[in-house]
């Protein structure tokens, strides 16, 4: 009897190419965040896009089928990385250290992640057409979630009486505000957020005002 020869096996991506992937990947959201946050969707060309992550267009498009689903990529990772300190709210933390947290990392976002900040303010202002659903279901959960943490501090007496939800829009408001009017602000006081001093200044008064509504005394 003939011995039979074992079938190749399929190919494994190595975890070398495997990074070199997510590399590529990455430097094509980056493209596209700067273009997106300077033209908009329909202004930026995947041309564009493509020269400027160093990638051809034929690349691009085996990693995002479409400008659209690579816009919503864009997004979807913005959302990710803005509610990561919403996410990181805990019923187990004082509402005083939890808000004070919230506050310097929502203010370190707005610094280090001004173009993110300004296209998701975009795509609202537009009526989040791409991005409504996700908006409706896991980011109203997730705000109705950490609404009941600030009800338990409520109920407990260490905050005073509050709605949860115009608290958090304060939050989101007042924290990215330096991002996406970092021109006006510039141009008022002659300072951003790549200001150590200013930055500090910028955390503490955010803080020291919605603390001062806020906590029982």
């Amino acid at each position: 009897m003939t011995p039979t020869t074992p079938s190749a096996s399929p190919a494994i991506s190595t975890p070398g190419r495997a990074a070199a992937s997510e590399a590529r990947k990455r430097r094509i959201r980056d493209a596209a965040l700067s273009l997106f946050s300077q033209f908009g969707l329909r202004g930026a060309s995947l041309d564009a896009i493509a020269d400027q992550a160093g990638v051809s267009k034929t690349n691009l498009l085996y990693y995002f089928p479409s400008k659209e689903k690579l816009y919503i990529s864009v997004l979807q990772q913005i959302l990710n990385t803005w509610l990561e300190p919403i996410r990181a709210i805990d019923a187990n933390q004082t509402p005083e250290a939890a808000i004070r947290h919230y506050i310097r990392i929502k203010v370190e976002l707005s610094r280090d992640h001004e173009q993110s900040s300004r296209l998701f303010c975009l795509e609202m202002i537009q009526g989040a057409p791409l991005l409504k659903e996700e908006l409706q279901h896991d980011l109203r959960a997730l705000v109705e979630e950490k609404s009941k943490v600030i009800e338990g501090w409520i109920a407990h007496g260490s905050l005073l009486p509050v709605d949860p939800h115009h608290l958090i829009y304060l939050l989101w408001g007042a924290t990215q505000h330096y991002a996406d009017f970092a021109v006006q602000i510039d141009a008022i006081s002659g300072k951003t957020l790549s200001d150590p001093d200013f930055f500090e200044a910028t955390v503490d008064n955010i803080q020291r005002i919605v603390l001062g509504g806020l906590l029982s005394r």
